[in-house]
């Protein structure tokens, strides 16, 4: 305490501290402008729920969070393709139309093929938007993830044709043929990486914000036990309740999705990302497209209400790289 109060009365004497302050302060450099990490978005597949990807970069786009890469599966792949192409407001208009009898006119049936629509009534769509553009020519980094039929590769489309690379990504087996690229044969995505955190993890992207659109859709009991025997009460209360059937192609989209959903689980249990987002979707139906409104809504709210969260991991990430 002494020798504080010794120096104070030197320094009043000579001609009071607070100029000498101001003199050291007015030369120091201004403070360097924080650095903002950008951040690497995985967006899952979701069929119909996928429009919810619109709402998301809406949100970020508004907040100003600066994204480095984008890695899709499925209809990830092609929301972030559309993205990073400049085109997500044509995209969203297209999305915000579609009716019921609209979506049935872009769908192309095919008999004796791979798949039950061929999908060309779609590709033509995206030509007027995207032809002639080569991943490569985005901004930046973009991958797209397929899956080969004949190996079960799992396929990260990182140079070539925008299009084809969008249209392999969603070609789900049984629904849409596989496109055939460069000698392999590729479907959906999903089915090997629905929610591609590890490829972003790959590119070195240090932040990796995930969005998954099947959190709330399935897991409420992992394992059911179920007596095959009923008794004759139980037939007839069976035979009595209301019976949706889903129909061959309902089966095949909901079977596909229950497989990647427990894939999407695994997969992120082991290279989790450092945020994800779980829109509120499971009200919407995998093939109510017609619900885009709504489904962009949902992760337009849920992207909004986790900027906090991702700004203040920018700013970790920034202080500790």
């Amino acid at each position: 305490m002494l020798s504080w109060s010794l120096h104070r009365q030197s320094s009043e004497g000579e001609g009071g501290s607070d100029s000498g302050m101001s003199t050291t302060l007015d030369m120091l450099p201004p403070p360097a402008p924080q650095k903002k990490i950008k951040i690497a978005l995985a967006l899952g597949g979701g069929a119909a729920r996928g429009w919810a990807h619109i709402g998301v970069l809406r949100a970020l786009d508004e907040a100003k969070v600066e994204i480095g890469m984008i890695a899709g599966t499925s209809i990830g792949a092609l929301v972030g393709g559309c993205y990073l192409a400049g085109k997500l407001d044509e995209l969203e208009s297209f999305a915000r139309s579609l009716t019921m009898r609209r979506i049935a006119s872009l769908l192309d049936l095919t008999i004796g093929g791979s798949g039950l629509f061929g999908g060309m009534r779609l590709t033509k769509r995206m030509q007027e938007h995207l032809e002639g553009l080569n991943v490569e020519d985005l901004d930046r980094p973009f991958v797209a993830v397929a899956a080969e039929v004949n190996t079960g590769h799992e396929v990260w489309i990182a140079n070539g044709s925008l299009i084809t690379a969008l249209r392999a990504s969603y070609a789900l087996p049984g629904i849409f043929e596989p496109v055939r690229s460069n000698h392999r044969t590729l479907v959906d995505g999903a089915l090997v990486n629905p929610v591609p955190v590890s490829v972003c993890r790959a590119y070195e992207q240090p932040l990796v914000v995930a969005v998954n659109l099947n959190y709330d859709l399935y897991g409420r009991s992992a394992v059911v036990r179920h007596n095959a025997s009923l008794s004759a009460q139980e037939v007839q209360k069976q035979e009595e309740a209301p019976y949706a059937r889903l129909g061959m192609t309902g089966v095949m989209v909901q079977a596909f999705n229950i497989i990647q959903d427990r894939i999407a689980r695994a997969r992120l249990a082991g290279d989790p990302p450092d945020i994800s987002l779980q829109p509120r979707l499971s009200y919407i139906g995998l093939s109510e497209f017609h619900r885009a409104g709504e489904a962009i809504e949902r992760g337009y709210e849920e992207a909004r209400a986790r900027l906090p969260e991702i700004k203040r991991m920018q700013e970790v990430y920034a202080t500790h790289p």
